[in-house]
Formats: C-alpha cells, structure tokens, sequence
C-alpha cells in the first residue's frame, strides 16, 4: 500500500500568520483535524442501482487534514472497502491512532448480485505520516458500521449479513503502544435478514444502540468490561435506520431512515431521549427523501444529515435530481430543528465534522468529490472546495476526541 498521491494544497489563500496559528492550536490542543474517506472502485450508483464495473482501479482511503484549509490530502490505494452498507464502515479510536476499515464483500460473478458477504476488518494505524497497515480480523458476515468505546480499548462491528455484532479489544500498553487487536468474539442482536446495519456507543462507555435496519428498529445493548448484551429494549423509528450515533453529552440517542424510498415523499430524523426516567423517542423531525448518513457535531450543537433527494434515481427519471441535499439541525431547548437545507453533488454518501466543529466534508458518489462546508457565524456554507478522489467516495468519519 503505497501512497498514490499525496497533493499539499495552495496556501496562498491564507496569510502565513494565519497559516502558523492554525498548526500551533492544533498541536496545542492534540486534536488532529483530519478526516477519512473510503472510496469505492468496484461498484458504481450512477444509473440508479448499484452495478459492478469493470476497471482496474483499486478501492482506496483519502487523509484530509483540515489543520489548513483548503485541506492537504492524501491517498492510500489497494485498501478494499464498499458503498454497500452505511457509510459508518470506518471507524478511529478517540486518540486517532487505530482505524477499522470495514471490508464488507468481495466480487462474485456467480452471485445474483455480483457479490458475496465476507468476513473481515482491516486495521490499521494512522499518524501524520497516513496509515499503516497492521493486519485484520475476523468479524460476523458483512461487517458495516462501526465505532469505538470512549477510552479505545473495545470497538463493536457491525455484521450487516450475520444479525451480530463482533467485540473487538485493542488496548493501549504501557507507553502508549498499540497492543494487538483480538476479536472477543460475537453477540447475536437480530436475524440476518433484519439487516443489522449500524452501532453507536454512548460517552459512558457501557449503553450501545443498534440500527436494525429491515426490522425498523434501534435495539439497546449494554458493553460492561468488554462484555455485551442486549437490554431487550427496541425503539420503534421513522422507517428504516441507517446511521445511529448518540450526542456527545448522552443526552439523545439520533437515527434517520427511508421510509418506502419515494423521491418525492420526505424521511424523518428520530430523536430518542436517553436521559428520561424512561428512555422513549420524544420526536420525529422531517428531513428529505431518502436519508442515507448523518452525523453530529463533536459540540453537539449540530446534526448534519445527508439526503439523496431524487438524485440518485436514474437517467430519464422525470424526478432525477442534478443535487442531493445536506440537512443541518441546531440543538435547542426542545431537542434538534432544522436550520438550513444547502444542495450536494448527487448520491451524498458519507458525512463529517472535523474535531473543531468548523467543517462538513459531504461525499458526492458519482462525481468522486468530496464537498467542504464552513461554518461562519450561526450558518454553514459551500466554500466551493471539491476534493477530487481516486474513487467513487462511499464512507467517512473524523478523528473525534
């Protein structure tokens, strides 16, 4: 694995002052701002379906760090990973050293659909010199969406095609090195066929919500000392939950799902209160059709959620969007509102905030870009930066301490 690119953006943008300041409040503070994205070769959405291409592109990972902008970025080829699946299937440890790539299926010829499930993670590490390859692991089959627990000893995957989910232990020894990663094994949550398809993991380490996507259900998991089990608690949802993640204060539990998949018909945001005496969702907040990742803020003031809006119907759809759309909700005494609605490339996939809260990145499928969001003030705008990347980009998530 050998960095194909590695491409410093102009700095002239920025006075150096600026420039200088920026890269000492980032080393002062140890947050890195960077971002991942993994970019799918294999499979393409443009036509409307997923269909298998034939190239000989590999599937790879772009680094952006966002400790300048417009961001540096770096590519990292032959790393496989899929657009099939919540676009969750990266994860990285709160310290940003140790990365879960997800490595949900392989090509079949022989299958219907042109692919099989398998079985494996890769893991890796990441520095500011990128990421380096440091084996895999064996997870359920379909391994998807994934996260870290706040002190990045245990990360829990998702097995899309198994209804389970693998605990994963990766210690840190003494001196801060990496210890090696084992599998603990794996806890059922739903059938198979149920589509398990998601995990968040709350910031006191110990509640896990599932998204069970075809059963339209979160299910409730509690991780104590590495071990799991589900509570028996299902949370009914606005129509099939994708994406899940908890704020950062474990005050809302927050998912989002298509409900029949209209293109005309809006989807919903479901807002589960996970303070209340009882926890129950306390709301349902319209977003647009078809909502395929979210993510919130490391502040929690902000949910960013993306939607495809008609845009990845196919050609000749009288209701084809040339845009997706980006839904931005601010947190107020209630709950969550909408803010802004702001337009996307088509088929948005995956969705980030950087560390520091100032950036959205926004995969744009089709177009292999990824689009940048600034926050000024109360509001988020295009800063009309596309960040070009060698693949069709399919997944993404931020170092978030």
């Amino acid at each position: 694995m050998i960095p194909k690119e590695s491409q410093t953006m102009p700095l002239c943008a920025w006075p150096w002052l600026s420039i200088l300041l920026a890269l000492l409040t980032c080393i002062q503070d140890g947050n890195a701002q960077w971002i991942l994205s993994g970019n799918e070769a294999k499979i393409d959405l443009d036509s409307g379906a997923p269909v298998v291409v034939a190239t000989q592109e590999t599937d790879s990972i772009s680094l952006l760090d966002f400790s300048v902008f417009p961001p540096r970025v770096q590519h990292f080829m032959d790393i496989p990973n899929t657009v099939i699946g919540p676009p969750s299937n990266i994860a990285i440890s709160p310290d940003g050293q140790r990365v879960i790539i997800a490595n949900s299926l392989k090509l079949d010829p022989t299958a219907s659909s042109g692919w099989l499930p398998t079985n494996k993670a890769h893991l890796m590490g990441l520095s500011e010199d990128g990421l380096k390859p440091m084996g895999q692991i064996q997870t359920g089959l379909q391994p998807s969406g994934a996260s870290f627990t706040p002190d990045g000893r245990y990360a829990l995957i998702a097995n899309r095609a198994g209804g389970s989910i693998t605990v994963l232990e990766w210690p840190t020894m003494p001196g801060g090195q990496m210890g090696q990663a084992v599998s603990r094994g794996e806890v059922e949550v739903c059938p198979p066929e149920e589509s398990l398809s998601d995990v968040a993991i709350a910031p006191d380490g110990s509640l896990v919500l599932a998204s069970v996507q075809q059963g339209g259900y979160l299910a409730e998991l509690h991780l104590v000392d590495g071990q799991l089990a589900p509570s028996g608690r299902k949370y009914s949802v606005y129509g099939q939950p994708y994406r899940v993640v908890i704020s950062p204060d474990g005050r809302y539990g927050i998912t989002a799902g298509a409900g029949s998949g209209d293109p005309l018909d809006p989807d919903a945001l479901t807002l589960i209160d996970l303070k209340a005496s009882t926890p129950v969702v306390v709301d349902h907040i319209t977003l647009d059709p078809v909502t395929e990742s979210l993510e919130i803020s490391p502040d929690g003031k902000w949910i960013a959620a993306v939607c495809m809006a008609g845009s990845n119907l196919p050609p000749g759809d009288p209701h084809r969007s040339d845009h997706g759309s980006l839904v931005i909700l601010k947190r107020d005494r209630k709950g969550f509102s909408v803010s802004q609605r702001l337009p996307t490339g088509r088929i948005p996939e995956g969705v980030a905030f950087t560390a520091d809260g100032r950036y959205i990145a926004v995969q744009c499928h089709p177009a292999r870009e990824i689009w940048i969001y600034r926050l000024r003030g109360s509001r988020f705008r295009d800063t009309g930066h596309r960040v070009v990347t060698p693949g069709f980009p399919s997944s993404m998530r931020a170092v978030i301490p």
